[in-house]
């Protein structure tokens, strides 16, 4: 029986007619799409006879939103995957390939993953600042628990062992190579180095590892054909990630130094790269997110726990502005740097790192890069086609023939209003209907 059920979803067609079609670079003139198990067989043409028709009118497809910066669980992949967000990408945590065959074995309502392992840092570096002390679990975490299925409680303890388990000691060359091979070698997707000394985290004088231990991660992971992507926060972190030869930038710097325009040539000379996080930069100058968390498009699908971190912030660094991070993204952007979609947001709701949730977020973060000046379409290029190409995810990320069906539907348009991606009819992920 269950062999029959298989090869009827792997026959199910399905053509979604009459909708405005934006393929991950722009809208298009077809006007349907038709869906065979978990591929699209094609955009225009003729309709087969035996299709299911579902009516877009006044709708618009886009192509499954992706997050390139998060720190997921199995609750967040979940939540991500009610937003429209069909793809994390995880730039520290245990959603390895191999960790990936343990913890989602038989977890079908869920976003896809990527990761990148445990995060190359100092002894004592970040993220440690971040973690609450000692070896017992926290009460966040045991609420979170008390809400979830037996399997789900079980991968979320192992995620959070992962976190709080020791951490392999990088303090010299030969250690941060043998670091890069056990990432990769546990199914790391990429590899993420950090450079961060902790002033925008409100933990200044944090321990970071040598120019020469970080150039060798970089190189290692390169012969082992790994993209690498640094943490970085500030200007002068950017920097020395570029000379390191990262191929990208975990955040955008939140400082404008007199010599940021240096920077964004250094930068483009590069061709790394940036994931901006202007939600994260929002949240560290203390700006929560309530008019993100009020909205009933989003207060309707998450957790009240985490409508109280939206409702909160970081702000670690309060001397800082928005306006700043408006004018760098945006000197990027001009220069030609592909700007990615993403959040850092927590895999569980954690008090002091307000301000973000998983799948909202990305939402929020496509609004903020509105704010800042680009146009809606580019926006939906940064959570769709970009991080899909720069990720090397060739079957995502664009509505075009043979490409996975991971699909979403919205009410409006928000190649002119932004805000209409939040309007979400349907979710399709690798073919099958999530909503609607």
């Amino acid at each position: 029986m269950e062999k029959v059920i298989q090869n009827h979803a792997l026959e199910q067609v399905t053509a979604i007619t009459n909708v405005r079609i934006f393929d991950g670079d722009q809208i298009i003139a077809p006007r349907h799409i038709v869906i065979k198990g978990d591929s699209i067989i094609s955009v225009g043409g003729d309709l087969p006879e035996d299709a299911t028709i579902i009516d877009g009118e006044d709708a618009t497809l886009l192509p499954g939103l992706i997050d390139a910066h998060v720190h997921t669980s199995i609750g967040g992949l979940r939540d991500a995957l009610k937003f429209g967000v069909t793809t994390e990408l995880e730039m520290n945590g245990d959603f390895t390939q191999r960790g990936r065959e343990i913890q989602l074995k038989n977890v079908n309502d869920v976003a896809d993953v990527r990761s990148a392992g445990t995060a190359i840092s100092a002894p004592g570096g970040h993220p440690d600042e971040l973690l609450p002390d000692g070896d017992e679990i926290p009460e966040f975490v045991l609420k979170e628990l008390e809400k979830l299925s037996e399997e789900d409680r079980e991968a979320m303890l192992a995620a959070y062992a992962h976190d709080h388990e020791e951490i392999p000691q990088v303090t010299t060359v030969d250690e941060a190579i043998k670091h890069v091979h056990t990432q990769v070698d546990n199914g790391a997707d990429y590899i993420k180095v950090m450079i961060e000394e902790g002033t925008v985290m409100g933990a200044p004088g944090l321990p970071v590892l040598s120019d020469e231990i970080l150039k060798t991660a970089v190189k290692e992971a390169h012969k082992l054909d790994k993209l690498v992507i640094a943490h970085v926060l500030t200007a002068l972190s950017s920097q020395e990630a570029i000379d390191f030869g990262v191929d990208g930038l975990g955040h955008l710097f939140i400082d404008r130094p007199e010599y940021t325009s240096d920077l964004v040539k250094s930068i483009v000379s590069s061709g790394a790269f940036v994931i901006p996080c202007l939600v994260l930069n929002s949240s560290i100058i203390g700006n929560p997110a309530s008019e993100l968390a009020k909205d009933p498009r989003v207060h309707s699908k998450l957790s009240p726990d985490w409508i109280d971190i939206l409702n909160s912030s970081f702000n670690t660094f309060p001397q800082g502005n928005m306006e700043n991070s408006f004018q760098n993204v945006m000197d990027l952007h001009r220069a030609g740097v592909d700007i990615l979609v993403g959040t850092d947001v927590a895999p569980v709701p954690v008090p002091n790192l307000g301000g973000l949730a998983h799948g909202a977020s990305v939402h929020h973060e496509m609004q903020l890069l509105v704010k800042a000046g680009f146009t809606p379409i580019e926006a939906l290029q940064s959570a769709t086609a970009k991080p899909a190409r720069c990720f090397g995810l060739h079957d995502r990320g664009r509505i075009i023939e043979g490409a996975r069906a991971d699909l979403i539907l919205v009410d409006g348009d928000p190649t002119t209003h932004i805000s209409d991606t939040l309007s979400i009819q349907s979710v399709w992920f690798n073919g099958v209907q999530q909503l609607g």
